[in-house]
């Protein structure tokens, strides 16, 4: 029985649903009455997207339909950092679209000291861009998650546990 149980806290999407959700964004463009002769073309990259469209107007559509399908995907929608909209050449409009991988210094710091100040029984570490969570009983750990959770809703990230052992 190992001596002490650890879980990791990190901010991650699964890259294949956020492929299929844009997938059937695509699809649903192309075949939309209103959004058939948009010229409206999605780029997908490691670490953002990139929508190009012919209005402000278009582009609010796409939003509103990529988000519906990332929430059918399970995707959290704090994933998505939308930039302001841009006018590139040729009438055209282009919005950036961040997605949010990670968590940043800043808020590791505040979910170990929310850790360290309620719960006396578990440490946790910033590893990179995850925090572990570490301590002797399993219950301790299930305290600390529950914890962690009850300040998600403040974060502007989506969090998820990992490798609890």
């Amino acid at each position: 029985m190992p001596s002490s149980y650890s879980f990791d806290v990190v901010s991650e999407f699964d890259q294949q649903e956020l492929v299929n959700a844009i997938d059937q964004l695509r699809r649903e463009v192309d075949q939309r009455y209103d959004l058939k002769d948009s010229k409206t073309k999605i780029d997908i990259k490691e670490d953002e997207l990139s929508i190009v469209s012919l209005s402000d107007m278009t582009i609010e559509s796409v939003k509103d339909i990529l988000l519906q399908k990332a929430t059918k995907r399970n995707l959290s929608l704090k994933i998505f950092d939308f930039q302001k909209i841009e006018t590139i050449g040729g009438n055209m409009v282009m919005q950036i679209v961040k997605l949010k991988k990670g968590l940043s210094q800043e808020i590791s710091k505040k979910l170990s000291k929310l850790v360290r100040d309620n719960m006396k029984k578990v440490t946790a570490s910033i590893q990179g861009d995850s925090l572990r969570i570490t301590g002797k009983n399993k219950d301790d750990l299930q305290s600390a998650i529950n914890l962690i959770k009850t300040q998600e809703e403040e974060l502007d990230v989506a969090l998820q546990f990992q490798n609890y052992r």
